[in-house]
């Protein structure tokens, strides 16, 4: 039903910013989507999410350097950080039509994700 593509990863330095985008192909109103990242050799981990009114959550890493956002209109999320640490490399996915914020099992649809690298 939902297609979803990442885009805007690549490598920084330590202290630089990238911008993610996710386009949904379908309207994401209504549930939760949100932004997750997964390490090598670690867990797959919550960033942030939007919930369906529109409020937003973030786990503590990311509450400080990462703006979760949307536009509507044009069915895309948005991941901005800021102030990239090394231990910000990772995958990171966007995923759409969830039933709570940090739960990964509870998403429905999940993107293919974008490599971040950051380096110091």
């Amino acid at each position: 039903q939902v297609q979803l593509v990442e885009s805007g990863g690549g490598s920084v330095q330590a202290g630089g910013s990238l911008r993610l985008s996710c386009v949904f192909f379908r309207s994401i109103s209504g549930t939760y989507v949100g932004w997750f990242r997964q390490a090598p050799g670690k867990e797959r981990e919550g960033i942030a999410c939007i919930k369906p009114r529109g409020n937003s959550g973030y786990e503590n890493f990311a509450k400080d350097r990462f703006t979760i956002s949307q536009d509507k209109s044009k069915n895309t999320l948005y991941l901005q950080m800021n102030n990239h640490q090394p231990e910000d490399t990772a995958m990171y996915c966007c995923a759409a039509a969830g039933t709570a914020c940090f739960s990964g099992r509870g998403y429905q649809y999940w993107g293919q994700g974008t490599q971040v690298t950051v380096s110091s």
